[in-house]
């Protein structure tokens, strides 16, 4: 027999990724991979949030695992891996019939945002295997599924340093669509009395003001009209009037204006809470901010820092876009702001452009 033909052989022999729905059971498997995603950077969430996605039953929500037959991954080069860590056994729907064992090698999670926008998040991959095209395979399921939703777009969010992830999103039709970073204001309760330079915090913001505001600002235009979910946590879909006038109604929109108009604007988001440190920490989560100049950034942050020690938070953290103007305004008020920006890739699903 030929070389050609061996290799041939060898390519029909390679096992095919199944992608199925996630289960319950699926949740150790899925966190012997995941734990240490990141390595030192920081510590995946994927082991605390998958249990209850995949026990979810949510119709705006589907999380999908990528299964292989079990002797396709193979742990042994893996330090602190024990073989099986990843095999449960088969419901019929995976790689292996009902009752065999089949090996869970990836997740990922859709989320459908809007009528029109979904989001893509959690795609985690086995290292142990890699090769066998099993990223390709789970963002394909999650496109389809946001299409068979009416979703026209299908959007994720990629670490700036992570090359593979965006190789990998690019790959399968993400585009880029932009980039943020997150400011870092300490909250403060005395922050709200600083000087402003003639900037004064609205204590009843008009949302159509700062929509009009919003609609023509830099910082729509390089966001893409993108700001952090309402709803889902660290997704970002389109900023819309209505969510604005959501926040202002629940006291979570904030201004500041000089005497002719509104000069910026903050949407708080949300407030978590989760153990940092081994410490319980509230952060106070600002899904955008816009701002005219330089000092009206610095009367805005002191609103965000005040809002913040309001709302009892530990910490907070704002979006910004990645511009030179937005980043070194904040530098220039003496904020922190993240070591390294976000990337916010986009799925085109109508065939046009996105």
């Amino acid at each position: 027999m030929s070389e050609a033909a061996d290799d041939a052989d060898e390519a029909d022999a390679a096992p095919t990724v199944v992608v199925r729905e996630a289960r319950p059971a699926d949740a150790d498997a899925v966190a012997a991979f995941t734990r240490d995603t990141w390595g030192e950077r920081h510590e995946d969430y994927i082991p605390r949030v998958f249990p209850g996605w995949a026990a979810s039953d949510d119709p705006d929500r589907g999380t999908f695992v990528a299964t292989l037959p079990p002797d396709a991954a193979d742990v042994g080069d893996l330090d602190g891996r024990d073989a099986g860590d990843t095999h449960v056994t088969g419901d019929g729907d995976g790689a292996a019939d009902a009752g065999d064992p089949e090996a869970v090698v990836g997740c990922i999670q859709g989320a459908l945002l809007s009528e029109w926008e979904a989001w893509g998040q959690g795609i985690r991959v086995d290292p142990a295997a890699r090769g066998h095209g099993v990223g390709t395979a789970l963002s394909e399921a999650v496109l389809d599924w946001a299409r068979g939703r009416g979703a026209i777009v299908c959007r994720n969010m990629v670490f700036s340093w992570n090359v593979m992830g965006l190789g990998q999103s690019r790959a399968v039709g993400f585009d880029p669509a932009t980039e943020f970073r997150f400011a870092e204001p300490a909250p403060d309760p005395d922050a709200i009395d600083r000087d402003a330079a003639g900037l004064d915090r609205l204590p009843d913001p008009d949302p159509n003001a700062a929509w009009a505001f919003w609609s023509d600002s830099a910082a729509r235009d390089r966001l893409r009209g993108l700001a952090l979910d309402p709803d889902e946590s660290w997704a970002c879909s389109r900023l819309t009037r209505d969510e604005l006038a959501t926040a202002a109604a629940e006291d979570r929109l904030l201004a500041v204006a000089d005497a002719d108009a509104l000069a910026g604007f903050a949407v708080r988001t949300r407030v978590t809470e989760r153990e940092v440190d081994g410490e319980p920490t509230r952060t106070a989560v600002y899904g955008v901010a816009a701002w005219r100049d330089v000092d009206t950034a610095g009367a805005l942050y002191d609103a965000i820092a005040a809002d913040a020690a309001a709302a009892d938070a530990d910490r907070a953290r704002v979006l910004i876009p990645e511009t030179v103007e937005h980043v070194s305004d904040t530098g220039a008020n003496r904020v922190p702001v993240a070591a390294e920006p976000d990337f916010v890739m986009c799925a085109d699903l109508t065939g046009g452009d996105g």
